[in-house]
């Protein structure tokens, strides 16, 4: 049975086994590019070292948007309320933190679709398990995988919810 995942606010990332966390893999130096007004945890970006920022169409590997999340305002203390926006930046210069992924990392996310707010509500996929997954390079945000994908793909392996009980999917990267 397909699941929707839709959200209200900006997307979530619960790590459920992400090796960057304990092998140091983890890319914090270059701005994102000018053209990314909001960064949501769950999107993806290449980390472009030779044109000096993050982006998604330089070289490389994807790489998984992982922000800190420091919510000042105590009326918003979950995750759906933060994503890094330009706005919030000095000289709008917004520096992501790209975390790669490996093979058999896992992690639990709803951020399937581009969202502007807190509080507005994204329709995201309906995906059941054994969906193939795999990063739209137009957007960053993850989309279902066609029949000539065969590099960076993530599988959908569990239907889940995310830590404020909206719907979300936990997916394991196989190639």
């Amino acid at each position: 049975m397909a699941l929707q995942v839709k959200r209200i606010g900006f997307g979530q990332v619960e790590p459920n086994h992400l090796s960057a966390q304990t092998n140091g893999q983890i890319y914090a130096q270059l701005p994102a590019d000018d053209s990314l007004a909001i960064l949501e945890n769950g999107m993806f970006l290449k980390y472009d070292y030779a044109n000096g920022k993050c982006d998604l169409t330089g070289e490389g590997e994807w790489m998984l948007v992982m922000n800190e999340i420091k919510l000042y305002d105590p009326r918003k203390q979950r995750l759906k309320d933060y994503a890094m926006q330009k706005v919030d930046f000095m000289a709008g210069e917004i520096v992501p933190r790209l975390l790669r992924t490996e093979i058999g990392d896992i992690f639990t996310t709803n951020t399937f679709g581009a969202n502007t707010s807190d509080s507005a509500e994204v329709n995201g996929l309906s995906l059941s398990v054994g969906n193939k997954l795999t990063v739209d390079s137009a957007t960053g945000y993850l989309k279902v995988a066609g029949q000539n994908d065969t590099t960076f793909i993530w599988q959908v392996v569990k239907e889940y919810t995310m830590p404020d009980g909206q719907p979300g999917v936990k997916i394991q990267r196989i190639a």
